[in-house]
C-alpha cells in the first residue's frame, strides 16, 4: 500500500518531474503500522469534537475533494461509497475510482449512504451534512454511531446559513486544505502520508508563484465564470474571499469581484464595468446547467453584445480552468499553475 501511495502521488502531484522524483522513495510506513498506536484519537472538526477507537475501514465520501483526498493518502480500500461530482477524477486514481461504489453523481440519500455501514462519513460541503444537510445532519449520523468530518475549508471563518454557496468572511488559504489533509491522515493513522502530500503541494505552489515573477502579475483584472442558469442571464462568479481570490492574490492579480458571497449572482452589465482582461471559464462535465459547457460559455462570450467588448474577449485571453479548481481543494494548485500560465502566455506578466 505504502509503495502503491508512494507512486501515486508523485504522478499527480509533480507529473512533469515523476520519471526523474520516482526513485527517490517517501519513506512511509505501511497504514497497518501506523494504525496500531494512536487511538483513541479526537479531532476538533467545524464546532465539533469527533473521536475515533480505530482507523476507519468504510468511510462514505460526500464530495469529489474529499475522495480525491482520500486517494491521494492511499485509501483507496477505505471508500466504501462516493457522491457528488463535477468531474473526472484525477488521472492517476482511474482505475482506483471505477471500482468505488459511486452512490450518486449529486446529492446521495441519507438512505444510501447508512446502507454502506460507514464508520466514517466524510463530506466536501457543510451543507450535506452540516445543520441543515441535504443528505443528513451531523445529529442523525451520530445517533446511529457514525462519526461525521466536514472539510475546514467549507466552515472556517464561513457562513453556511443563509443557503446558497455561503458567505466567506476572510480569504481562503490553502492552509485550511492542508489541515484536512493532516486531520484525515490522522484519523486513518497515515500521518506521514499527509505530510508528504501537503510538502508536495507546497513545492508546486511555490514554483507557480515563482513562474509569474514570484506574484507580480501587474494587478491583473480577472473573472471567474463559473456556471449561469441561463447562458445569458447573470452568471455564478468567484467572490472575494474564496479559492479564485487566493488564487490571484498569489499571482499578483486582481478579482473584480468584491462581494463576501462564495458564488455570488453577477450581470454581464456588472462585469463589463469592472472590464476584466482574463476570464477564468470553469470546465466540468456536469450538465446541470447550460453554461456548465464551456463551449456554450465561450460562444456567448463572443456573440453577445455586451461581453463583445470586454478586453478579455476582444484579445481572446479565456483560460479554462477544471472547476473543481475553483473550489477549495487540492486542486486549487492546479488553478494557480493554470492562471500563472495563461497570465504569462498573455504576456501580462514578467
Amino acid at each position: 500500500m505504502a509503495k502503491t501511495f508512494c507512486t501515486s502521488l508523485l504522478r499527480w502531484a509533480f507529473p512533469a518531474f515523476f520519471s526523474s522524483l520516482a526513485g527517490l522513495g517517501l519513506g512511509l510506513a505501511p497504514g497497518s503500522a501506523a494504525e496500531a498506536a494512536g487511538y483513541p484519537l479526537t479531532v476538533q472538526n467545524c464546532g465539533m469534537s469527533v473521536t475515533f477507537g480505530k482507523a476507519p475501514a468504510r468511510v462514505v465520501a460526500i464530495g469529489q475533494s474529499t475522495t480525491e483526498i482520500l486517494l491521494s493518502l492511499g485509501l483507496a480500500d477505505r471508500i466504501a461509497g462516493t457522491a457528488v461530482w463535477v468531474g473526472p477524477v484525477l488521472k492517476p486514481f482511474e482505475a482506483q475510482n471505477a471500482r468505488i461504489k459511486r452512490l450518486a453523481d449529486n446529492d446521495p440519500s441519507f438512505e444510501s449512504v447508512v446502507q454502506q455501514e460507514p464508520d466514517l462519513v466524510a463530506a466536501q460541503f457543510e451543507w450535506h451534512i452540516g445543520s441543515n444537510g441535504s443528505v443528513g445532519k451531523r445529529e442523525q449520523f451520530a445517533q446511529l454511531g457514525i462519526p461525521t468530518y466536514i472539510s475546514p475549508a467549507d466552515c472556517v471563518e464561513k457562513d453556511n446559513s443563509g443557503g446558497g454557496d455561503g458567505l466567506r468572511k476572510q480569504m481562503f488559504t490553502m492552509d485550511l486544505v492542508y489541515q484536512e489533509i493532516r486531520d484525515l491522515a490522522r484519523i486513518f493513522g497515515v500521518d506521514d502520508r499527509g505530510e508528504a502530500l501537503v510538502a508536495a503541494l507546497r513545492t508546486r505552489e511555490a514554483a507557480a508563484i515563482a513562474s509569474v515573477a514570484g506574484g507580480d502579475a501587474k494587478g491583473v483584472p480577472v473573472v471567474f465564470w463559473f456556471s449561469s442558469k441561463e447562458v445569458r442571464g447573470d452568471a455564478f462568479v468567484a467572490g472575494r474571499n474564496g479559492a479564485p481570490a487566493y488564487i490571484v492574490k498569489a499571482l499578483g492579480a486582481r478579482n473584480v469581484v468584491t462581494t463576501e458571497e462564495e458564488w455570488p449572482l453577477a450581470s454581464w452589465e456588472r462585469i463589463a464595468a469592472a472590464d476584466p482582461a482574463v476570464i477564468v471559464i470553469a470546465t466540468m462535465d456536469r450538465r446541470r446547467y447550460a453554461a456548465d459547457d464551456p463551449a456554450v460559455k465561450l460562444a456567448f462570450l463572443e456573440s453577445d453584445p455586451v461581453t463583445g467588448k470586454l478586453e478579455a474577449v476582444r484579445k481572446k485571453r479565456f483560460v479554462l480552468m477544471d472547476a473543481q479548481s475553483m473550489n477549495p481543494t487540492i486542486r486549487t494548485i492546479d488553478g494557480i499553475e493554470a492562471l500563472a500560465n495563461g497570465i504569462k502566455a498573455f504576456g501580462l506578466a514578467d
